[in-house]
C-alpha cells in the first residue's frame, strides 16, 4: 500500500505504508504469534523472531537444504518459503524433534555414526530424515538418498548420514562406529 501525500507546489512524496501481518504458527507444538513483513523468509521468522537457531541460515536460493524445517510433516526450504505462507500451520524445526534431554532415534543414529561433522548441514539433513522416516519406516539407501539429495554436505560424504538413516529405521547390518 501506497501513502501519497503533496507537500509543496510540486513537491510529492511517496512512502510505502509497513504491512506488517499477525500470523499464528504451531512451531514444535507451541502456538506462537509472530509479527511479520510479507518479504519474510520462513527461516528468518525461526531464528530471528523466535529465537530457535538450529536451524541454519545459508545459500538463501533454496541451493543447500541447511534451512530444512519440517510444514505440515513435509520438508520444506526455508530460506525461500514466505513466513505468512505458513499463517496457521504447524512448523518442526530441529530443536522439536528431541524430547526434553531424550534424542531422538535419528538423532541418536546420526551420534552413533559419526554423521556428525561441522555440523551446518546436520538441522536440516534431520529434519529430511524424520520426514522419510515419518512417511516410510524402512527405506532403502536408493530411497534415502532420494530424500536426502537437496541437503548439501561438505564434510561427511553422506555414508555416515546414510548409515544413520538406516539406523534409525531400525534394519539390521548397521553397528555404531562411535562408541
Amino acid at each position: 500500500m501506497l501513502d501519497v501525500t503533496k507537500g509543496g507546489k510540486d513537491d510529492i512524496t511517496v512512502k510505502a505504508k509497513s504491512q506488517t501481518r499477525l500470523i499464528s504458527l504451531c512451531v514444535n507444538g507451541e502456538w506462537r504469534e509472530v509479527a511479520v513483513k510479507p518479504r519474510n523468509m520462513l527461516v528468518e521468522v525461526i531464528r530471528d523472531s523466535l529465537g530457535l537457531t538450529g536451524t541454519k541460515a545459508s545459500c538463501e536460493s533454496g541451493t543447500c537444504g541447511a534451512c530444512t524445517v519440517l510444514l505440515e510433516s513435509r520438508p520444506v526450504l526455508g530460506c525461500i518459503t514466505l513466513a505468512v505462507e505458513c499463517d496457521g500451520k504447524r512448523v518442526q524445526t530441529v530443536e522439536g524433534l528431541a524430547d526434553g534431554e531424550k534424542l531422538s532415534p535419528i538423532q541418536e543414529a546420526f551420534l552413533d555414526q559419526g554423521a556428525v561433522q561441522c555440523g551446518f548441514c546436520t538441522p536440516g539433513m534431520l529434519m529430511s530424515a524424520t520426514a522419510l522416516l515419518e512417511r516410510n519406516p524402512k527405506p532403502t539407501r536408493q530411497e534415502i538418498n532420494k530424500a536426502l539429495e537437496g541437503n548439501l554436505c561438505r564434510c561427511t560424504g553422506y555414508n555416515s548420514i546414510v548409515a544413520a538413516v538406516l539406523q534409525a529405521s531400525g534394519q539390521g547390518g548397521v553397528r555404531p562406529v562411535m562408541e
